[in-house]
């Protein structure tokens, strides 16, 4: 590129030298592994990431416990944005995470869902009802949504009742895929797919009472590959920002 001082003020020079040289050099790529049940924020998240920051955000959706055994195979992560807070932390002893960048970003809430309107009640009796032939959810051992579902499945005495009737998906995007589909009439998926600004999007839920399962506190956290990333301490940062909190609560999430 050529700049021709003579058609520029001094001032609109220097800005233009300092934009050409520094700029494209500060901006960089951030990995991030992301729970799948935070597919729409982080989407949402990104692009104002991008235009804040220069950094772009590239994101790999999947269970949390898959990930987990992806990043202890080598899987080229900067940042992992887990469903849980227990496999960040397992990781952090494990020496596998910058120390001191773990945190809480999320607090998810889980939701029984159906497609069908009305199918659902606001309490949530369809279950004991029990008459519907396929009950989706997710991987309990991959996946902490899925966890939290067998929770709420004991504490209502169903587990024995509907073990026969669960279609089992291998994150929380798949089980919801699978009632979105009508392959099971409802399910149980995170409340931030069903849910924009203050309602449900589509269909019909009970939103579960967190008291009915362990706490789902979501965790993010630095991997040993993004401990020299400036866009990987640019995301964490920008994650505990304003901007970031709007969005994630939006979706149904606290913090």
């Amino acid at each position: 590129m050529t700049i021709r001082a003579s058609r520029l003020a001094p001032t609109a020079l220097a800005s233009l030298i300092a934009a050409c040289a520094l700029g494209p050099a500060h901006a960089d790529e951030v990995q991030v592994a992301v729970a799948a049940n935070f597919t729409a924020p982080i989407q949402a998240i990104a692009a104002d990431f991008q235009k804040d920051t220069g950094h772009t955000l590239v994101a790999a959706y999947g269970a949390t416990g898959q990930f987990y055994t992806q990043i202890k195979n080598g899987a080229p992560f900067d940042v992992f944005l887990s469903a849980d807070d227990t496999t960040p932390q397992k990781l952090e002893t494990e020496g596998d995470t910058v120390k001191g960048s773990r945190f809480t970003y999320a607090v998810g809430t889980l939701a029984l869902w159906s497609a069908k309107e009305g199918y659902v009640d606001a309490k949530g009796d369809v279950l004991k009802q029990n008459a519907f032939k396929h009950l989706s959810i997710a991987n309990p051992k991959a996946a902490p949504y899925g966890l939290a579902a067998t929770q709420v499945l004991a504490k209502e005495g169903l587990t024995d009742k509907v073990k026969d009737k669960l279609v089992e998906g291998q994150n929380i995007t798949q089980a919801y895929q699978f009632v979105s589909t009508g392959n099971a009439e409802l399910g149980f998926v995170a409340l931030s797919q069903i849910y924009k600004d203050g309602k449900v999007t589509s269909g019909s839920a009970w939103v579960v009472p967190a008291a009915m399962h362990d706490p789902i506190k979501q965790d993010a956290v630095i991997l040993n590959k993004g401990k020299d990333s400036a866009a990987a301490k640019a995301l964490v940062e920008y994650l505990k920002g304003p901007k970031a909190a709007a969005v994630i609560k939006s979706y149904g999430y606290e913090l």
